[in-house]
């Protein structure tokens, strides 16, 4: 963390890219129109936001001309949480506005998403196409008696299909969700099981890492096992005809349509999101289409500064957030482009060789990709242009220092480097990119505007300086209107108003500095606490993978039954690596240098690999307690694991050590 006595900032704003920045001239209208404070930059700004809350979801609502068919009674009708009422007797409709650059001559043609395959030729489809198909589309879904409230389904990568199905979805007035193709028929049904969909939108395969990857016999299954379907459309990515009782895209997808935009409620349900469901049944999270609607105009308008003549790209899949994240892109204008496939193929270099050919101006990845290019030795601004990218950002987990060093010396020195951070549970970020600020290493800028996070010690006293658990405590628009067969609301209150009732605990650590700047230090539910010191994982991650014979960590802390307490680290080593007593060594001193001898693990041992969720999140709380002796088939979900086997390897370690000390 940066010193707060001296921070010297990596990269700073120049006085022109501040003047230019969408966030300035909101600043200066809302203070005109809405009495926001017109001098002290973004940290009055944020002041205001969180302290005139009802003004501020005001102004933005009225600086993105958001169209209300019928007109709100109030901002803020409760703000009690859970359960803050939003914008009551509003009418709206996500997909309108979503589609309202195609009203505009000059802009109808020129391109609203950009595909990207492995073959890295991008393919545009225009604004006035992109309205075309969803106007045929809904047409289609409503021919087949999908009404406002039902739910839709896609088991689909990120292709243009997908952001056409969610799009008429939400045109109907129905709600959507999505699970990548490479989630197992298992993992799907889990899912979708819970919301019982009408219609599955399918593909019969994909491609990935330069090989093809069928899909006919989980498609299939999915049929067979969610008897609510009235239909599904096959989209032939592979090429292969539709399955007997499927409908063909094209058909669906093939009349000049003027689509109809369902005018619904402002908290009528938009899309159902998933929790990675390590330790049980997903939680299905579900966010409405007035709140989405504004939060994501704020976050993508104001803090990624996007707009007309932007190319917003983020690699993801449809089963994260950051896909539908990255479909608000088309709120501000921004032409979205889409990569379907591997992120490093044909080799790591890849993501930045997509931002080349699509003259991406807002490059986002994961901290991880990162790291591994850095590893890998990859160099993206000798081996690419990049001269269109203003702004790398980052999520998924914390940002290294080392990352933040190596994008700006290896893609450019006026480079904004954004790392984020929010949830799935809220599809937003509560702390990330300002576009007017400094960037330090290893910090996000600052909490985002109407978000009052701060860090609350285990009495919920606001502490600056210190770890503390990240919370919320005013309601945010897109925070879940509720989870789905959840009639009691006892799962969403259990999830994130059990230890402060009323505010929101997120479940991460974190530290907000005297500058305002944040950093985020792992989870907290699967904390680090020695002699009472609590303590990041991600540190430790931080730490041990700079050394190139690891390939990837694990840290756990464990409360053993006679009061002591363990904490083995898990290594992956680089291949032609060894854990010999040198490494070893070399480990514990890097991890008391860089952090403290109370960092330093009591064990180090090798392990075949890293157990992750499907989104690529590292498994700590199910291996904690696969250590503590549960039986795997009550430690984890086996459906939200990206390879079960790597699990057994924690189980016969915690029978090792019962049968060692017993």
């Amino acid at each position: 963390m940066t010193s707060a006595a001296n921070p010297a900032p990596l990269w700073q704003p120049d006085a022109d890219r501040i003047a230019a920045a969408r966030i300035t001239r909101f600043q200066a209208w809302a203070a005109e129109h809405h009495g926001a404070p017109a001098e002290g930059g973004y940290p009055a700004l944020h002041r205001w936001s969180v302290d005139r809350l009802d003004t501020f979801w005001q102004a933005v609502a009225d600086w993105f001309d958001v169209r209300f068919s019928t007109p709100y009674e109030r901002v803020i009708a409760d703000r009690g949480m859970p359960g803050a009422q939003w914008f009551p007797g509003a009418t709206l409709n996500y997909a309108e506005h979503a589609l309202r650059t195609a009203e505009d001559p000059a802009l109808a043609h020129d391109p609203a998403l950009i595909h990207v395959d492995e073959t890295h030729d991008p393919t545009p489809i225009s604004w006035a196409e992109l309205r075309r198909q969803v106007g045929s589309l809904a047409a289609g879904l409503r021919a087949l008696g999908v009404r406002p409230g039902d739910r839709v389904s896609g088991y689909l990568p990120n292709i243009p299909q997908a952001v056409t199905a969610l799009l008429a979805t939400a045109a109907v007035g129905a709600t959507w969700t999505s699970c990548a193709p490479d989630f197992g028929a298992r993992s799907v049904l889990d899912r979708f099981q819970q919301v019982e969909p009408v219609v599955l939108f399918t593909v019969d395969g994909y491609r990935y890492g330069g090989k093809e990857h069928d899909r006919a016999d989980t498609v299939a299954e999915l049929r067979r096992e969610l008897p609510t379907l009235r239909a599904v459309v096959h989209i032939p990515l592979l090429g292969t005809p539709a399955p007997e009782g499927a409908l063909e895209w094209s058909v669906l997808t093939a009349d000049d349509t003027e689509p109809v935009f369902e005018q619904v409620p402002f908290d009528h349900p938009l899309w159902v999101l998933y929790s990675s469901g390590t330790t049980g049944l997903p939680k299905a999270i579900v966010q409405s289409q007035g709140g989405i609607l504004l939060e994501h105009y704020k976050q993508l308008g104001l803090h990624c500064d996007l707009g007309p003549g932007d190319r917003f790209f983020w690699y993801t899949s449809t089963g994260w957030m950051m896909w539908n994240f990255l479909v608000s892109g088309l709120l501000t204008g921004t032409t979205v482009v889409l990569y379907d496939g591997s992120p490093g193929h044909p080799d790591t270099g890849a993501q930045w060789a997509i931002a080349e050919r699509t003259g991406t101006t807002l490059f986002g990845t994961s901290a991880a990709y990162v790291m591994a290019c850095r590893k890998s030795g990859v160099h993206p601004s000798r081996d690419h242009d990049l001269s269109t990218v203003r702004c790398v950002a980052t999520t998924g987990s914390p940002l290294p220092p080392d990352g933040f060093r190596w994008l700006h010396d290896e893609v450019r020195e006026d480079l904004w480097i954004a790392s984020v951070s929010g949830g799935t549970d809220v599809c937003s970020c509560f702390a990330g990119a300002v576009p007017t600020l400094p960037v330090h290493i290893g910090e996000l800028q600052a909490a985002c505007l109407g978000t009052d996070l701060q860090s609350w010690d285990p009495h919920g006293k606001p502490v600056i300086g210190e770890v503390g658990e990240l919370v919320v405590t005013n309601p945010m628009p897109s925070m879940p209107i509720r989870f789905w067969n959840d009639p009691d609301g006892s799962r969403y209150r259990e999830s994130y108003f059990e230890m402060f009732p009323g505010v929101w605990r997120h479940g991460d650590w974190v530290t907000i500095t005297d500058h305002g700047s944040v950093v985020i230090h792992g989870r907290s539910d699967s904390t680090l606490n020695r002699q009472g010191v609590r303590m990041g994982s991600a540190d430790i991650y931080e730490a041990v993978e700079r050394l190139p014979e690891i390939k990837e960590s694990l840290v756990i802390g464990l409360e053993e039954p006679d009061g002591g307490y363990w904490m083995p680290l898990f290594v992956h080593l680089a291949p032609g690596a060894a854990l010999d007593d040198e490494l070893r060594s070399r480990i514990k001193r890097t991890i008391r240098e860089q952090l403290s001898p109370r960092h330093v693990p009591d064990d180090i041992i090798e392990v075949p690999g890293v157990p992750h969720t499907l989104t690529g999140k590292r498994i700590e709380v199910p291996v904690k307690r696969l250590l503590q002796g549960t039986a795997l088939t009550k430690a984890v979900n086996p459906g939200s694991v990206d390879d079960l086997e790597l699990l057994r390897f924690y189980e016969d370690l915690a029978r090792e050590r019962g049968a060692g000390r017993g």
